[in-house]
């Protein structure tokens, strides 16, 4: 990469996408670009919030080749025998952790009512309570927090792990990424100064103790390209199968179709941005992306701190990243 090109390339981040954290790029397991703004550096995390999810994804394929969990077609109150349904639902009870991963299970609300949920003293069972409905099964519902998290219930119950144990044992500790310590938010205030920390550490737990699927994740830039390289070679990591092959290439396929936000296809729990190229991403709110192109063995990861409204880094990675890094090959 020239230095003019650089210095265009960096211009444009300054000024379009100023809440950025750090960018790297990587190109067949090379690293082309590692650059930091706002005064982060590599040792810095950030709360990645939605790249949460997919990175949960993999959680539930590895448990389902360790025989945690028999199939994705497993109904989801088979985890929770104790969860009374209430008289006269019949939906929640053929609800599967394929329609949860796919988010295609319906809600028995229109939006999302996080302040009611967040109050609740337990979160698992306020999702249940909210989940089924007059909705249909198998109809896009995108759920960013409340519906995610019954499946940080369903992982906890499988393996009689906590997640971030099972997480550390079976995908975080093999490519040493270290997390920190559980968060526990206690209220409103708390909420907000989380997202608004720019020195976000630790991954959030509910009451109950229990790690957050949607949300909540703190990572270095590092960290999230060692996930997208990780990916995009089909699990394997220093000649281990961390992650199966098979559950990549099932996750990073479309099953879904999200038509409020661009008709965008949706895997397991990934954002598909073009299945023909096989181009697919990891997408945070305020700017956090994994994006992983099969085809040109690239791994672009992008880190940025919270702002509301920011914007879309797809668009940034496509017009300018792309174009400028797809025939590099340079250390």
């Amino acid at each position: 990469m020239t230095q003019r090109k650089k210095i265009w390339l960096e211009k444009i981040i300054s000024s379009s996408y100023s809440n950025t954290a750090g960018i790297m790029i990587q190109k067949e397991g090379k690293t082309l670009y590692e650059k930091y703004f706002n005064g982060y550096t590599a040792a810095n995390s950030v709360h990645v919030a939605s790249v949460t999810k997919s990175i949960f994804s993999a959680l539930i394929g590895i448990a389902i080749e360790n025989d945690y969990i028999k199939s994705i077609d497993q109904k989801v109150l088979d985890f929770f025998p104790d969860y009374t349904v209430k008289l006269g639902e019949k939906t929640i009870q053929s609800i599967t952790i394929k329609d949860m991963i796919t988010m295609t299970a319906p809600y028995k609300y229109k939006s999302e009512p996080y302040e009611k949920f967040f109050k609740s003293d337990n979160w698992i069972n306020a999702a249940l309570d909210l989940l089924g409905g007059k909705g249909q099964v198998g109809q896009f519902m995108y759920s960013a927090i409340i519906g995610t998290h019954i499946l940080s219930g369903i992982l906890v119950k499988a393996t009689g792990q906590s997640v971030s144990d099972f997480a550390r044992e079976n995908l975080f500790s093999p490519l040493e990424i270290h997390i920190g310590d559980n968060v526990v938010l206690n209220n409103k205030e708390e909420h907000i100064a989380f997202f608004q920390d720019k020195n976000a550490s630790g991954w959030v737990v509910d009451p109950q103790g229990v790690n957050t699927a949607g949300w909540g994740l703190t990572l270095t830039l590092k960290d999230m390209a060692k996930i997208g390289q990780l990916y995009l070679d089909d699990g394997l990591w220093n000649d281990k199968q961390i992650i199966p092959a098979w559950w990549i290439d099932e996750s990073t396929k479309e099953h879904s179709r999200c038509s409020q936000w661009g008709n965008l296809p949706y895997g397991y729990l990934w954002w598909i941005i073009d299945e023909k190229e096989h181009i697919y991403a990891a997408l945070g709110d305020g700017g956090n992306v994994i994006y992983i192109n099969k085809k040109n063995k690239m791994v672009i990861s992008i880190a940025s701190f919270f702002v509301p409204n920011a914007k879309d880094r797809i668009k940034l990675i496509k017009e300018y990243i792309e174009p400028t890094f797809e025939n590099d090959n340079s250390q």
